[in-house]
């Protein structure tokens, strides 16, 4: 098991995400790059970063100062996140996980993502990628 967000982890996601047409592909249609944080509310810096090229993802691994800046940072508490690693989530539970600010984007515009179902639904796609890797808490 690798621990949330950690270099491993991480790149277990981008093995996921690569090999899953319906995010990979869908986003190249639109030339989707990005930089892509991941962490913790309570937690000025992330924990991890995935850097996205025409829809694949090129690097993943435990975020650093030395990374490019976000354009997406995502940021959620342990528990919420670890459900969603179990359980999964899907277009109405991230919606409503953003509602109650359970789900935070210190970066990124998530309500003009999801007025685009080409960008909202590989996002939520990538999601239930992370069910896929045995996570532990935190390392």
């Amino acid at each position: 098991m690798a621990a949330l967000f950690s270099a491993e982890w991480m790149n277990h996601l981008k093995d996921a995400w690569n090999g899953e047409p319906e995010v990979t592909d869908k986003l190249a249609e639109i030339d989707f790059d990005s930089v892509i944080y991941c962490g913790f509310k309570d937690e000025e810096n992330p924990r991890g970063v995935f850097v996205v090229e025409k829809g694949v993802c090129v690097r993943a691994g435990a975020w650093s100062d030395n990374d490019p800046p976000a354009n997406w940072d995502m940021r959620a508490d342990l528990k919420d996140w670890l459900k969603w690693v179990e359980k999964g989530i899907g277009m109405t539970g991230m919606g409503a996980a953003f509602m109650t600010g359970k789900l935070k984007f210190k970066e990124g515009d998530y309500k003009a993502m999801l007025k685009d179902p080409r960008m909202a639904n590989p996002f939520v796609k990538s999601f239930g990628l992370m069910q896929q890797i045995p996570t532990d808490e935190l390392g």
